[in-house]
């Protein structure tokens, strides 16, 4: 789950997620054996690999689980999966975006319109509320990395576009396709980042309240309960109290 990146909210997702690790690593190592088998199993010669493997790591998944994911795709093992998007609104007219990668087509849609009406909200065709969100790279980086200023300068130098600095630490955006070389660029200057992945950025988000909160919270969490889909992202904001109640 993602929402707009205010440490709170991501810090609230990487709580939830530690309850759904097991899931969670069985998601993040489908990415991983897709990553691999489009290209080279070399996640140096690999960019998407190497973002996948970049982002188990960044959620303590077991290097033996990483090495196993990437081995089924030398092997040929797995199922030919194919990415899906899905949009739709959630409680309160929260634009929802859902990527999934699925073996099957027909029960993902049934599934992700089911959960969407069950849950308060309604699955729209594709486009309905992407163009209410930005894809771009987002990469992040702890505090200690270095004062608002030396960060900002590294990554205008590494060809990023914006930066937003906080007490929490440092989330870096840039161009979709410039993650890889902005990434790099990143770490020859401030060291490994925490997190470098591709997002969907809410160009305007939504503030809710506790029960909007509940409401979104129960559709996303019952969207993230299914193993075809990867990621959920919506255009919403909670302050600090709200997110501290969930």
């Amino acid at each position: 789950m993602a929402g707009h990146s205010k440490w709170a909210n991501i810090q609230h997702r990487k709580g939830r997620q530690d309850k759904l690790r097991a899931k969670l690593f069985s998601k993040l190592s489908k990415e991983i054996t897709i990553a691999a088998k489009m290209g080279d199993p070399d996640p140096e010669k690999n960019p998407r690999l190497r973002l996948a493997v970049k982002e188990a790591k960044s959620q303590s998944m077991p290097k033996d689980n990483i090495e196993r994911a990437i081995k089924k795709s030398v092997a040929g093992e797995g199922d030919d999966y194919e990415e899906i998007r899905y949009e739709g609104y959630g409680p309160g007219g929260i634009a929802v975006i859902v990527e999934t990668l699925t073996d099957n087509r027909n029960r993902t849609a049934s599934t992700v319109r089911s959960t969407f009406t069950k849950n308060g909200g309604s699955l729209g065709e594709t486009g309905s509320v992407g163009f209410m969100f930005d894809r771009v790279g987002e990469i992040i980086y702890p505090v200690g990395a270095g004062d608002n200023d030396s960060v900002m300068e590294a990554a205008i130098e590494a060809g990023a576009e914006d930066v937003e600095s906080s007490e929490e630490g440092h989330v870096i955006y840039c161009a979709d396709t410039d993650l890889h070389e902005v990434s790099n660029a990143l770490e020859a200057a401030l060291g490994e980042s925490e997190t470098a992945k591709l997002i969907w950025k809410p160009q305007t988000t939504t503030d809710l309240d506790l029960d909007g909160m509940q409401s979104l919270m129960k559709l996303i969490d019952a969207l993230e309960e299914d193993d075809d889909v990867q990621r959920v992202t919506a255009n919403f904001e909670a302050s600090d109290e709200v997110m501290a109640q969930l």
